[in-house]
């Protein structure tokens, strides 16, 4: 059974599922993590929501709000045991259903060109490519998408 809890980001099972994102970015980022990592705090963010399996949790997403339309999806990540289960999606529609809840219309995000699977992810969910925003602009490795909730 999935359950989705929407949360803060002092929640304990969200710092342990970003403890293992981020160990999974450094190993794909490479040379760039040090410079990736700096965009990658938690403490920005305004909301948290956590994907559990059988009490288990195995995703998360987070929002934070870029201006007075559009909110920016962040620290998007799936376990590896839970991949393949359509997590990744309803983490994704559940924090865009959050974003239109709270008045936004948009949404967009950033990912690395060496996360395939996540870029296939968004294209297959309406995100379409737009260019780099701050502080990603010139950054050759960064791909940013986009959504009209």
């Amino acid at each position: 059974m999935i359950r989705l809890k929407r949360t803060h980001i002092d929640d304990q099972d969200f710092k342990d599922l970003v403890v293992s994102l981020n160990a999974e970015l450094k190993t794909l980022d490479g040379e760039d993590h040090a410079f990736y990592q700096q965009f990658n705090g938690t403490k920005s963010l305004d909301h948290v929501l956590i994907a559990y399996v059988n009490d288990d949790p195995m995703a998360c997403g987070a929002l934070r709000s870029r201006n007075y339309k559009t909110m920016e999806i962040k620290r998007m990540f799936t376990a590896s045991e839970a991949r393949g289960q359509g997590l990744a999606s309803i983490i994704l529609h559940g924090l865009e259903l959050w974003s239109k809840e709270l008045g936004y219309l948009n949404c967009v995000l950033e990912t690395g060109k060496r996360q395939k699977p996540a870029i296939e992810l968004y294209k297959s969910q309406g995100y379409h490519q737009i260019p780099n925003y701050a502080p990603y602009i010139d950054v050759a490795n960064s791909v940013c998408f986009g959504k009209e909730l």
